[in-house]
């Protein structure tokens, strides 16, 4: 990864001072600032003409659900299967570049306006590595608290369902936060876990006592 330039590095600054100003009103996607909130609306535009069942995970849906150090430099959207292909077509037309689909990966846009990158997870997929491939697949958006026809930001339960599905140490560590920020929704996460698979219960239940470790030091 290049080294950040002067500028760069003042707006990433700029935005981490705008979204702990705006924690408590940037309440859905399309509150974010800046350049990240044009490509939200931009996202948001598409959404309403094609009246697409989709949800904002990532990074951002972590900022949101109470981890306020976690900033990230691209936007990530679960989507409908049978919408993929349509919504492509449709953002090549407005506003979006279609980028280099490379074997094995998933469908990546970029914004031309900000130069911000947006990565769409179709439902249907299975996350993970390729050592450990997730044991379920990715849900349709609805039971993730998508709202037909606008962008929202996935439910804590189905953000952490994702994160423990992709498996990497970064994932891990996000959910480690995410469980310190909403103690109290410990239970309801497990349970929510628990009706998705069991193997997602047990590495919760790891992340919870880590989590419940780094209180004691």
């Amino acid at each position: 990864m290049p080294p950040l330039t002067l500028d760069q590095l003042s707006q990433r600054l700029e935005l981490a001072d705008q979204l702990l100003a705006g924690r408590d009103t940037m309440l859905e996607p399309q509150d974010l600032p800046g350049r990240y909130g044009r490509v939200i609306q931009a996202l948001d535009r598409l959404i309403r003409a094609l009246h697409c069942d989709a949800v904002l995970g990532g990074g951002w849906a972590v900022w949101r659900h109470g981890y306020a150090g976690r900033v990230t430099q691209d936007v990530d959207v679960l989507i409908g299967a049978d919408q993929v292909a349509e919504f492509q077509r449709v953002a090549s037309v407005s506003g979006f570049e279609i980028l280099p689909r490379l074997p094995g990966r998933w469908p990546k846009l970029m914004h031309k306006e900000t130069g911000i990158q947006v990565d769409l997870l179709p439902e249907g997929e299975r996350p993970g590595t390729p050592a450990r491939p997730a044991p379920t697949m990715l849900p349709h958006p609805s039971a993730l608290g998508a709202v037909s026809g606008t962008l929202r930001y996935i439910t804590l339960d189905g953000l952490v369902q994702l994160k423990l599905a992709a498996g990497r140490v970064r994932d891990e560590s996000d959910v480690v936060e995410l469980i310190r920020a909403n103690p109290d929704q410990v239970d309801s996460i497990r349970q929510s876990l628990a009706r998705v698979h069991t193997d997602y219960v047990a590495a919760f239940d790891l992340l919870v006592q880590r989590a419940r470790d780094q209180l004691d030091v």
